[in-house]
């Protein structure tokens, strides 16, 4: 990450901006790049600046707006959403409604301020793990699905292997709370409703 600052009074902001989204036009408008999806993976902090130009799903669909062409979107990527202190679901229901998710990085973290674990998908919010491959569903996304994990300590064919389980369990299980009756649950606003239907899926 090399568009970023440590300090305040470091920056000139709408400068940075204004340069990035001229670097990202240049490229997607190279003859090189003309038939190419090119995907910014936003990551609001990081060990080598601690604020980002680009910080949040928020900002970054200005950003791609701003930059305005076709083959210019967005990867999420799970442990960035999280350290964003973002809904990792409302993330890809905007980007997928925008028409500018990219790529997907599923894992799980703890969500420490400035960590990233790269922990196995789903092994820390569940929930929040089902409910991203629900609206990547109900998105309509069609893109290919990465797992952006680190395997330090462990297996990591085991580790590959499970993750791949986990999502098709999971994209199975949206499947069904649909089936059941989600759309009028979330239609309703309805936090009861949402755990009941959990419930009777388990």
């Amino acid at each position: 990450q090399t568009d970023g600052y440590d300090y305040q009074l470091q920056v000139d902001y709408p400068s940075a901006w204004a340069k990035a989204v001229a670097s990202f036009r240049e490229v997607a408008d190279s003859s090189e790049c003309a038939d190419i999806k090119i995907s910014l993976e936003f990551k609001p902090t990081d060990e080598i600046s601690r604020y980002a130009i680009v910080p949040s799903t928020g900002a970054a669909l200005l950003f791609v707006r701003e930059v305005d062409r076709r083959n210019v979107g967005l990867t999420l990527d799970v442990g960035h959403l999280l350290m964003a202190g973002e809904n990792p679901g409302q993330s890809v229901a905007m980007a997928g409604a925008a028409g500018k998710l990219f790529g997907v990085h599923l894992n799980d973290g703890h969500s420490r301020l400035g960590a990233e674990d790269g922990l196995m998908f789903g092994s820390v919010h569940p929930v929040a793990a089902l409910e991203l491959v629900l609206w990547l569903q109900k998105t309509g996304y069609s893109g290919h699905i990465y797992f952006d994990t680190f395997p330090k300590n462990e297996d990591p064919v085991w580790e590959a292997e499970f993750n791949i389980r986990r999502f098709k369990a999971l994209w199975s299980r949206a499947a069904r709370l649909q089936d059941a009756g989600l759309d009028e649950v979330l239609r309703r606003h309805d936090a009861q409703g949402s755990q009941a239907l959990l419930e009777r899926l388990d």
